[in-house]
């Protein structure tokens, strides 16, 4: 076993590797750009190098910079994670020419897997089924184009060297491919230093069920079980499980001979996973296409650690430190179910919109165990890279956390899964943690009904339900204002700062607003010493009973509930188990600025740079019109026109980094 390696990643995957190091007595050496001087993964390991600037070109995808980092530390081996320089065929050369073990596979595998064009005509001269597409070299947009006339629509643009769901396209109209296609080649570019790309039958209704393969130095190679992660948005997964709902044993078996085939056949080393799309045909069963195959590790492993009970950074550190695989095929057992959920910084209500941000609270389940190798699998998992008080940038990838729960059967585990949402409390920047909950809680998901399309689907569930009753929000504001005097309190009954008064009701303006809306509400003293709560014309009975810092009992009216409420500047974070709210304590004093007149400014939804604008000042736009492209945690945005106008203006240069907020251009009002 290695001594000391260096974790070539950030974030939660390097706090994941790091943890397993530590457990074996591996030292750890982390490398960090300038915004993650503070990262919790540099204080997760022995030592920290400095790599460079924010950009991951800067900094983390700076292999040089990364080598020498491990030989001055003394590190024997690195480990790429996920992303970044993981799937680089370059870099995994450069460690084994600079004396280092690159803790994945070798290079020849990466090379032969790492474009998916090249793997797709590796399988079909295996036999593996594929599919219809292009995937050859010729990517001029023409005969793309004719291509996808060929295949037939809809079609699916991919990165030929990618994978997360960038430089991804689904295409429906021929009218609309040559944009796709330019937008997907910038995006495969920015991330993967490489445009190419590949063109693919779109198939409908597609499920993602994918194997986790293992193969050692020693010519064995086994396979893991599979994970569906169906459940996607921008090709990016949401949720994630193990074992796949509804595949049978004669097909779970059938894909997994498939995986492991197609593993042997590159001489495959360590952690993999071969990715099927799969549809339902009339009789029931799964037909399953080879999609590509990923030579690294996933993100969502943990679920496989879940339900085998296995560490696979502990096995990938002993196959590339020279060990033969732990078992054998027939020794591996799975039990229960396992489910992932990937919070994000975003606002799925506005298209999924990346967030930025400073965690101001970040309260977990209870119980919880942290960035951890496989336990008992009672206790839900977080991993995370984040902690409270911690900055989200726009530099990289939107994801917070993944946490993880398993059950001894999926229903249970649905029902833990809801219940640790529930106990997740983040505050200070958008996240999708009502949206999981929501997501969760839908028909199609509870019944396993699983396409990549499911959140389309159930969009009204997902994005119309109701929102947290205002009464609550209000009461959950209240019972921190009570909280906060209780504490002031003095004995003496002439200095109370609660409203107490000798005779009659005293009412207490909150002054509050909710989803940007003026939200009337009062706190009513009442002489005989209750409390009312008042929202609107309409009042109730208000009782208040502290659970512990943070945590009240409440009954309001006749209803009763536990909310957490938590207080940071002018917001009150308000979390029950019917959802939760973020109110605004407003300044009566203070003055907004006035905002009229201000229709015809396109402002940058989120921190990012300008890829493109795609009209020209004196250019007449109608609402609704694509007119500019912006960058953002390695995604491609494309913003619409406001309102009908002229563009008078455009306020920033492509290449331009821009601020949440800052105006892109501005509408002068078009002709009559």
């Amino acid at each position: 076993m290695f001594k000391k390696i260096l974790i070539a990643n950030r974030g939660e995957i390097a706090c994941r590797v790091a943890a397993t190091a530590r457990r074996l007595g591996v030292r750890t050496v982390a490398v960090y750009s300038d915004a993650d001087a503070q990262a919790r993964h540099v204080r997760a390991c022995d030592e920290a190098v400095h790599l460079g600037g924010n950009a991951p070109r800067e900094s983390y995808l700076q292999w040089q910079r990364i080598i020498a980092a491990a030989q001055a530390t003394g590190a024997q081996a690195i480990h790429p994670g996920y992303g970044f320089l993981s799937e680089n065929e370059d870099f995994a050369q450069a460690c084994a020419d600079a004396g280092l073990v690159f803790i994945g596979p070798p290079v020849a595998a990466i090379a032969a897997m790492g474009s998916k064009s090249a793997a797709k005509a590796l399988m079909e001269k295996a036999g593996v089924p594929l599919v219809p597409g292009y995937h050859g070299d010729d990517n001029t947009p023409a005969f793309l184009a004719q291509q996808a006339a060929r295949i037939g629509y809809p079609v699916l643009i991919k990165a030929s060297a990618g994978g997360g769901g960038k430089g991804m396209r689904r295409v429906d109209r021929p009218e609309d491919f040559e944009a796709a296609l330019a937008s997907c080649q910038r995006e495969a570019q920015a991330s993967f230093g490489n445009a190419h790309v590949l063109v693919e039958r779109y198939v409908l209704r597609p499920r993602h069920i994918e194997i986790q393969v293992f193969g050692d130095t020693h010519g064995h190679v086994i396979h893991l079980g599979e994970r569906d992660c169906s459940v996607q948005r921008r090709h990016q997964k949401v949720l994630e499980e193990s074992p796949a709902p509804g595949l049978s044993a004669a097909r779970r078996a059938e894909l997994g001979a498939a995986a492991v085939a197609a593993a042997k056949a590159v001489g495959y080393v360590g952690a993999g996973t071969v990715e099927f799309v799969a549809e339902e045909l009339d009789d029931g069963d799964i037909r399953a296409y080879f999609m590509e195959m990923n030579t690294r590790l996933q993100v969502e492993h943990p679920v496989t650690e879940a339900v085998t009970g296995l560490d696979l950074v502990e096995w990938q550190l002993r196959v590339a430190s020279g060990q033969p695989l732990p078992l054998q095929q027939a020794e591996v057992q799975m039990h229960g179910h396992a489910i992932e959920a990937r919070i994000c910084a975003e606002n799925p209500d506005a298209n999924f919109l990346p967030a930025t941000g400073t965690l101001q609270v970040a309260r977990w389940p209870a119980h919880v165990a942290f960035t951890r190798s496989p336990g008992d699998g009672q206790q839900p998992r977080v991993d995370s890279g984040f902690g409270e008080g911690d900055a989200v940038s726009p530099h990289y990838d939107s994801m917070i956390a993944k946490l993880i729960v398993w059950g001894a059967d999926r229903a249970q585990a649905l029902a833990r899964l809801d219940a640790a949402l529930r106990e997740t409390h983040l505050m200070g920047l958008h996240t999708n943690v009502a949206f999981l909950r929501r997501l969760v809680g839908t028909r199609a998901f509870a019944t396993a009904d699983l396409d990549t399309a499911l959140i389309e689907r159930e969009r009204p569930a997902l994005f119309e339900a109701p929102p947290l009753p205002a009464e609550i929000a209000a009461a959950g504001v209240a019972a921190h204002v009570l909280a906060a005097e209780a504490a002031l309190e003095d004995a003496d009954p002439w200095s109370r700062r609660d409203g107490w008064r000798l005779f009659g009701t005293a009412e207490r303006p909150l002054d509050l607003q909710l989803n940007g809306q003026p939200l009337p509400a009062a706190l009513q003293r009442q002489h005989a010493g209750g409390l009312a709560l008042r929202v609107g014309s309409q009042v109730w009975p208000l009782q208040v009973q502290p659970l512990g810092p943070d945590r009240f009992d409440i009954t309001l009216g006749e209803a009763r509930h536990t909310l957490a409420v938590y207080a940071r500047g002018d917001g009150v974070a308000v979390f029950a188990a019917a959802g939760s709210a973020l109110v605004v304590r407003v300044d009566p004093l203070a003055h907004a600025a006035d905002g009229a007149g201000e229709g015809g400014r396109l402002a940058a939804p989120m921190p990012g740079k300008v890829v493109s604008f795609l009209v020209a000042p004196g250019a007449q736009v109608q609402r609704g019109q694509p007119v500019a492209v912006m960058e953002a945690m390695k995604m491609e945005h494309t913003l619409h026109a406001p309102r009908d106008g002229v563009v008078a203006e455009l306020r920033y240069a492509v290449g331009d980094l821009v601020a949440e907020g800052d105006d892109l251009l501005r509408l002068a009002p078009g002709p009559a």
